[in-house]
């Protein structure tokens, strides 16, 4: 019988965000591959100590247990190691008992067409080379922030598994930060009221907040075991274009914190968030003081394809909905320098 993932929400995983490996990454980037494939098979036998998305992973892989959610959730190992040092990951796997039976291992070659093979929701790694590849093929991913004073394997054992997002930029596209960024906080506020009851496009995230909204929907009503948070720098009057917006997607978002600027760190402690992604480090950073954290970074060149703009403009506009013409122009303006500059 084939083995389907489409209706699950897909989990990929670098071997060094799931585990501790430091000092074999060092070994690695000091003497070579070579080098680090020896260590790894001479110490297969040690058991590797947790790393920073181990307690994510763990908290998720609980969800399978429970009638609903049962397979709902598949963890796949995906790394640029070799085969060969396989054996000491799946011997932790083991020895911690956690329910991961499939892996990636592309000795050293990109991981972006398994990602996408896979149906990956999410990738997570350490190595930022991996997640931006992966954010610009589209893909869920986030660089964890690792914080050398965060007890990555006592943190997050609370039930529900709670997972905290930004706005712009995550969830949503920039479109509306490009213009605080652009013009100050005055023309935002202003965009935003203006454009209140027209929805925001999608961010690198969307789509796996429709999965989370979907598997929440397979629980009766306040007993679904993943509860969501958006935590955003955004206030009122910026707040109501966010809430139409995830309204039209027919997203549920359990908890909403429009903090105009107070520093999302306090508010993440008090949530209990297992995992926080915001594309900035200002606010990661100080984040992963308290939870763990990832950055989301943002996709080289323009974040959406004129296409997609069109596109998204055609459907809002047979609402009745008028995008604004010179916003599109200035969109696919710099798409156009990008692709020159990258030439």
């Amino acid at each position: 019988m084939v083995y389907g993932l489409e209706d699950k929400l897909v989990i990929g995983i670098s071997s060094g965000a799931l585990f501790d490996l430091k000092k074999e990454n060092a070994i690695f980037e000091k003497e070579g591959m070579e080098s680090c494939r020896n260590y790894q098979i001479a110490h297969e036998n040690e058991i590797l100590k947790p790393g920073p998305g181990f307690a994510l992973v763990k908290a998720l892989l609980e969800l399978n247990k429970l009638p609903e959610g049962r397979d709902r959730v598949e963890v796949i190992v995906m790394s640029r190691n070799s085969p060969d040092t396989s054996i000491r990951v799946f011997n932790a796997i083991r020895f911690y008992n956690l329910a991961i039976t499939r892996a990636v291992l592309v000795n050293n070659v990109s991981l972006i067409p398994y990602l996408k093979a896979l149906k990956t929701d999410l990738f997570l790694s350490t190595h930022e080379e991996d997640v931006q590849a992966a954010v610009d093929s589209g893909i869920a991913a986030g660089i964890i922030c690792e914080n050398p004073n965060y007890n990555y394997k006592e943190a997050a054992e609370s039930d529900p598994v709670k997972i905290a997002f930004d706005a712009d930029a995550v969830i949503f596209s920039d479109e509306s930060e490009c213009i605080f960024k652009r013009s100050g906080l005055a023309a935002f506020e202003e965009n935003e009221r203006k454009n209140a009851k027209l929805p925001l496009m999608e961010g690198p995230f969307a789509s796996l907040l429709k999965v989370i909204s979907r598997l929440q929907k397979d629980f009766p009503p306040g007993e679904a075991p993943i509860r969501t948070a958006l935590v955003t720098s955004r206030c009122a009057p910026a707040h109501e274009r966010v809430i139409r917006t995830l309204r039209e997607w027919d997203v549920r978002i359990d908890e909403a914190f429009f903090l105009g600027g107070i520093e999302k760190k306090e508010i993440l402690k008090a949530f209990g968030a297992h995992i926080f992604f915001d594309d900035q480090s200002r606010h990661t950073i100080p984040a992963s003081e308290v939870v763990l954290s990832a950055r989301v970074p943002t996709p080289r060149g323009a974040l959406y394809h004129e296409e997609e703009i069109e596109k998204w403009a055609a459907e809002q506009s047979l609402r009745g909905i008028k995008r604004e013409e010179l916003w599109i122009k200035e969109r696919q303006t710099k798409k156009l320098q990008n692709k020159k500059e990258a030439v």
